[in-house]
């Protein structure tokens, strides 16, 4: 299944890597792909994540599921 959320926080080329690999090491998740510009990540999963496991691993990170 192929997903799409809005990160709030990213301001800066370095923010996109960090979401990047902290969604990248959710269990399930591939091929994440970050947009600083819209504020996005868009990735595949191999099962049904719910957004309270997103939120936790960006609030981790530093950032917010917006």
């Amino acid at each position: 299944m192929e997903k799409t959320i809005h990160v709030k926080g990213m301001t800066c080329p370095h923010c996109v890597k960090h979401v990047t690999k902290a969604l990248s090491g959710m269990n399930g998740v591939t091929d994440v792909a970050v947009s600083l510009e819209a504020g996005t990540a868009s990735f595949k999963t191999s099962r049904d994540i719910p957004d309270s496991e997103y939120a936790a691993v960006l609030d981790d990170a530093g950032y917010e599921l917006g």
